[in-house]
């Protein structure tokens, strides 16, 4: 613009000058004054103009970082939002670990207890055999009964022969003393119950008194319960049961195997509240006692 300025005022005034010679130097002068400060304007404005220019390329150059920059933390802004989603998910995740294995936890320590219980309960269990041999210990080395675990109960054995003659169910006077001292040790037993069992070998009998083996083992097993009552053992604790040859614990078929099956067990009744599932059975029987 200022070059295009500077032509058209320059073969203005040089027009002036050649085409009239009545031009005086003052108005050349002046002439020429008012061109120089139009250039002068003109390059200000030019500079001004340039000054500009720069300022916006400036500004287009900011304006395009800050586009970068923002399109820079727009990525991170994603990147952050996934990581977020990522650790929110992490964090549902544990959540629920957490929360299983609180429950595991939880039923672990159930467990071990009922565990810790059973296993007292046991020692128990033991325990009370171990009182029972040694409450037993005088009559066991003197060979007059024996103490064992048959079907998880404890039962006290004496061999009938000694008990009874051949076939009778009437106590004999050595018979009588042991069962006097046998009951004196179960009354020592407290809130627990006995069964007298009886027991015969396979050679049947068949007399008026005893029909069978049922028969005779039954009188044997009432008579050691009415012995054991006039002894002083509570009568709603023990009760009789016969099982004549059917229970043999040796063959028949030897003189040895036969005296081992005539026998009477005295049977420690198990107290059932002490056991496993107690509490659920019950429940099932709909007393709740």
């Amino acid at each position: 613009m200022r070059t295009s300025i500077s032509l058209w005022l320059a073969p203005l005034g040089l027009s002036a000058v050649l085409s009239s010679a009545c031009v005086t130097q003052s108005t050349f002068d002046a002439l020429k004054t008012e061109r120089d400060a139009l250039d002068a304007t003109l390059g200000e404005k030019n500079a001004a103009l340039a000054a500009q220019e720069a300022t916006l390329k400036r500004r287009d150059t900011r304006i395009v970082e800050l586009e970068r920059a923002l399109d820079e933390e727009k990525d991170k802004a994603k990147e952050l939002g996934a990581r977020i989603d990522r650790l929110v998910g992490d964090l549902a995740a544990l959540t629920r670990d957490k929360s299983k294995l609180q429950g595991s936890v939880e039923e672990m320590t159930i467990a071990l207890a009922d565990l810790e219980k059973r296993r007292a309960e046991a020692e128990a269990r033991v325990q009370e055999f171990r009182n029972l041999l040694s409450k037993f210990r005088a009559l066991i080395d003197a060979g007059k009964l024996k103490v064992r675990i048959v079907d998880g109960r404890m039962v006290v054995v004496l061999a009938t022969d000694v008990l009874f003659g051949s076939g009778s169910a009437s106590l004999s006077k050595d018979g009588k003393a042991a069962i006097v001292e046998v009951a004196g040790v179960l009354s020592g037993i407290p809130k627990r119950a006995f069964q007298i069992e009886g027991h015969t070998d396979a050679v049947p009998i068949a007399t008026a008194q005893f029909p069978s083996n049922w028969e005779l083992a039954s009188a044997r097993a009432i008579t050691v319960t009415k012995t054991m009552v006039e002894a002083g053992l509570p009568g709603e604790r023990v009760s009789a049961a016969s099982f004549a040859d059917k229970k043999p614990v040796a063959s028949n078929d030897t003189g040895e195997g036969k005296a081992l099956n005539r026998r009477i067990e005295i049977t420690i009744v198990p107290d059932l509240s002490t056991l496993p599932g107690f509490e659920e059975l019950k429940k099932l029987d709909g007393s709740g006692r």
